[in-house]
């Protein structure tokens, strides 16, 4: 899909704001809402809105432990432990990478045995594991859900 330069003002509105009414942003953009219904109807068929998401802090919720880990698989079996992964709570992101990593995924637990069963009884035994190394965060000084458009 072709995005012009409203569509590109409607996403910015969006990244900020996902509730943000339509009659906020045609405001904004000199547009009528139904337009602006009418284009947020058709990114969104097109994938290029993918939902509209709660951004939930970890720590207020109790997931106080974060870390990043990269992957090792057998060679081949990156797919089906890609979808294997997804499957397990506290797994947040996943991604296929080039390099020293076959995966790298950012996790969330409540504290560090939270994160050591998640690692050593889940992860570590399933099928097609090889090897990993783990990075617990500190602290996110920053993150940004927005992307540059």
């Amino acid at each position: 899909m072709e995005l012009d330069d409203t569509d590109r003002e409607i996403l910015r509105a969006l990244q900020a704001d996902g509730r943000t009414p339509f009659s906020e942003i045609a405001r904004r953009i000199d547009m009528s809402s139904a337009t602006v219904h009418d284009r947020v109807n058709r990114m969104e068929e097109a994938g290029v809105i993918r939902g509209y998401h709660a951004d939930v802090d970890p720590d207020a919720v109790g997931l106080d432990t974060s870390a990043i880990v990269g992957l090792r698989v057998e060679q081949g079996r990156e797919n089906e432990t890609l979808e294997r992964l997804a499957d397990i709570e506290g797994v947040q992101e996943l991604t296929l990478t080039t390099g020293e990593w076959d995966i790298v995924m950012r996790v969330h637990a409540e504290d560090t045995d939270g994160l050591r069963e998640l690692m050593f009884d889940t992860v570590a035994q399933m099928d097609g594991f090889a090897r990993s190394q783990t990075m617990v965060v500190l602290d996110t000084e920053y993150e940004s859900k927005e992307l540059p458009l």
